[in-house]
């Protein structure tokens, strides 16, 4: 294996020349913004960063495209990229001011660049441990009516930054400049006026000058290559690429594992990505790649885990595929029609999927009124009780694969998730210290939003899909949360009890006022309907009283739970 190096700058034009590719073995670009700003915070600093790991070859091998725009390349010679896609390219669309492709949308990444940040480090990266690189859409998601709420002490901690991902509020502000603007001219004069350093005399001016040209270093930060020789076979690169990821952690299972199908079949990537693109745009659903190739594991083995898929043959491959799409595609169309999820945000696992596209499968698509609407009655539960989110979710996937493959159905399934949880309604003090980040939130919505409940002042009903800063959904809290700050704990304002969903103008026309005070009027000219919708006793003035929350809290759990065994209804 040879060793060489290669500056920053180099690498960016060897992806736009075409001179480095992609191969098919490769995830996609993955990363969020964050990430490429704690990236561009190491390299500015100097800090280790790794090694790329490239493959010169002649040989014909199944490449897809890199997330940036590149040239085409007239030469069957060429440079592999193995190890180091997502650093490459989020410098590349850094540098060179390009929006990337992720999941089919163009976006840009933007970062600004802090010219008063201080000498020292003042901020410590913070690590997720189970943090999924993918980054999510700001629609389908359910927002909080607290987003906005702290944003002086968020400006006080950005301060203490070098990068951070662009706001159009920072963009405004003189001491931060836009990152790929700094790489696009040598001219520090727009930067200078931005900031108002109007002449040479200014202390500023020496300082700024010196960080815009650190900044720009970035380009010359030398990166150390390890080359594999041209006389390596596909199969063996492939293997090199699964066991250097496998050591370093970096590639979850699922990242492995399509190296292993796309080696043994050629030419698949494009066919998965074509699939799950098809679903995002018929359905809804922009579900991970990971999913679809779990669900074709599970078609393929009876089993959901990734370590047996280098032993199947290719017809086996070709095969589940055939059935995980037709199953998935069932399995979609169940939940957004028989469940009324229609968004994966949703969901409080994507495993349930899984399940129901397996069973349907195994059933021929021919299902009975009483096992459809069982069916309906174990997604529903499973999906309120959180049944992949407890313990080992491939363990539990595992076992309800298990019970259909040998021949169980519905019934079998709703006696496991008895097994798991004991009694399967909801009672009001399983929601007691819920939160939005429960799974039984999700349900709340799915029953509120059947009952027809509506933004309070749009009449809008409440929809995930809503276009537009002031009817986009946001989770609300009935008691306003500087209102209960000093008499009650986090725990209990964040009660799921005390949330509700309306669009944002509404709830910023409410602000910290007290239910008491916005809540009555609103009674009064609309009546009590809108509000009984999402389960909110209006009836009664004390519960809606600071001195009474902990009553409210109690009153409105026990309608909640009402609500929601009404709507999962009874298993049959």
């Amino acid at each position: 294996m040879a060793k060489a190096e290669a500056t920053v700058e180099e690498l960016v034009s060897m992806i736009e020349r075409g001179e480095l590719r992609l191969p098919e073995m490769q995830r996609q670009y993955v990363w969020r913004s964050t990430r490429v700003r704690d990236l561009l915070d190491s390299l500015y600093r100097g800090y280790p960063s790794g090694a790329i790991l490239l493959w010169e070859t002649d040989e014909d091998v199944p490449l897809q495209s890199f997330a940036v725009s590149q040239s085409s390349n007239p030469y069957q010679s060429r440079r592999l990229l193995l190890d180091g896609q997502q650093r490459l390219t989020s410098l590349s669309a850094v540098i060179r001011g390009e929006p990337v492709t992720v999941r089919g949308n163009r976006r840009p990444i933007e970062l600004l660049f802090n010219l008063e940040h201080p000498e020292q480090l003042a901020v410590v990266t913070e690590v997720e441990e189970n943090s999924d690189d993918s980054e999510g859409e700001e629609d389908g998601e359910l927002n909080s009516d607290e987003a906005d709420a702290n944003e002086d002490e968020l400006l006080k901690r950005f301060n203490k930054m070098t990068f951070v991902v662009a706001t159009k509020a920072l963009e405004q502000l003189p001491q931060w400049v836009k990152v790929s603007e700094v790489f696009k001219t040598n001219d520090n004069a727009p930067f200078f006026r931005h900031a108002g350093v109007t002449s040479f005399d200014d202390p500023r001016y020496e300082k700024y000058n010196q960080r815009l040209s650190r900044l720009r270093d970035i380009r010359k930060y030398m990166y150390r290559m390890d080359v594999l020789e041209r006389n390596l076979s596909y199969d063996e690169v492939t293997e090199i690429f699964v066991r250097v990821n496998s050591l370093g952690a970096k590639l979850r299972s699922s990242d492995l594992a399509l190296a292993q199908i796309t080696a043994k079949w050629r030419h698949s990537l494009q066919m998965f990505q074509d699939f799950q693109k098809k679903c995002t745009q018929e359905t809804g659903f922009d579900l991970e790649l990971g999913l679809h190739l779990k669900n074709l594991v599970a078609f393929a083995t009876g089993q959901s885990r990734f370590q047996v898929v280098g032993k199947l043959s290719l017809e086996a491959l070709q095969q589940a595929w055939e059935d995980a799409r037709k199953g998935m595609e069932f399995a979609l169309n169940f939940a957004r029609n028989n469940l009324g999820i229609d968004s994966p945000a949703l969901l409080s696992s994507p495993f349930l999927l899984i399940v129901v596209a397996y069973l349907g499968h195994r059933r021929n698509y021919a299902l009975s009124t009483d096992e459809a609407q069982q069916l309906r009655y174990w997604a529903l539960t499973a999906n309120a009780k959180g049944r992949f989110s407890r313990g080992s979710a491939e363990s539990i996937l595992d076992q309800d694969l298990a019970t259909i493959r040998d021949g169980g159905g519905t019934n079998e399934l709703i006696e496991r998730l008895r097994q798991q949880f004991g009694r399967l309604d909801i009672t009001p003090e399983e929601l007691e210290g819920r939160n939005q980040r429960s799974a039984l939130f999700k349900t709340m919505f799915l029953a509120f939003r059947a009952a027809g409940a509506k933004d309070w002042r749009s009449q809008l009903a409440i929809s995930l899909g809503h276009s537009g800063s002031q009817h986009r959904l946001q989770f609300h809290h009935i008691f306003p949360k500087a209102l209960l700050k000093g008499s009650y704990t986090t725990r209990e304002a964040d009660d799921i009890a005390n949330l509700a969903f309306i669009g944002g103008k509404t709830n910023r026309a409410i602000s910290d006022k007290a239910p008491v005070d916005y809540l009555l009027p609103l009674v009064a000219q609309q009546g009590a309907t809108p509000f009984e919708t999402q389960c909110i006793p209006v009836e009664e003035k004390r519960l809606l009283e600071l001195e009474h929350y902990k009553e409210f809290l109690q009153e409105r759990r026990k309608r909640i739970a009402e609500r929601l065994n009404a709507f999962i209804g009874a298993n049959t």
